[in-house]
């Protein structure tokens, strides 16, 4: 009886002690993933027509690094992932036209006019708009936006078949 009693106490200890190394591995794996998405790369869905035709209104799977914008690194043409200026909840999808010093000129209203403004970026700004100049909030809505709400550098689209 007691030898029965030991035998189970011993293999006890090796389910627990394995319970508690995949326990371990698992915290490992969850702490890398909260990592990866906080400093390093991120996934995020964009849809709309802001930036027809370079990415779908119903919707791309995109990943975006966080390390250039950190480094300053991002410049004109660089697609970007920024907090909405109007809705901090909400992150948009722009291209990058203007960088401080820049002087960008756009049309105010293209569906209605041809009236054009010219502005200079403030230090610490970028200009952004959507490649959709008729159906897009930007920039030209609510100016010039913080180099401080970059979020990530869109690096990769991932093609989805329709």
């Amino acid at each position: 009886m007691n030898g029965l009693r030991n035998l189970l106490k011993g293999k006890g200890l090796e389910i627990a002690k394995e319970a508690i190394d995949r326990t371990f591995l698992v915290g490992k794996l969850l702490c890398f993933l909260h990592v990866t998405n906080t400093y390093i790369c991120s996934p995020a869905l964009v849809y709309g027509p802001s930036m027809l035709p370079t990415f779908s209104l119903t919707g791309d799977l995109v990943f975006g690094e966080k390390i250039s914008p950190r480094l300053g690194k991002v410049n004109n043409g660089d697609i970007v992932l920024v907090r909405s200026p109007e809705n901090p909840k909400k992150t948009i999808n722009k291209r990058i036209l203007g960088m401080e010093g820049n002087h960008v000129t756009y049309l105010i209203d293209p569906q209605n006019s041809e009236k054009c403004r010219t502005i200079t970026v403030p230090k610490g700004h970028i200009w952004i708009q959507g490649d959709n100049i008729y159906d897009s909030q930007d920039s030209r809505q609510f100016g010039p936006v913080p180099y401080g709400l970059i979020q990530s550098k869109v690096f990769c689209r991932v093609k989805q078949d329709r």
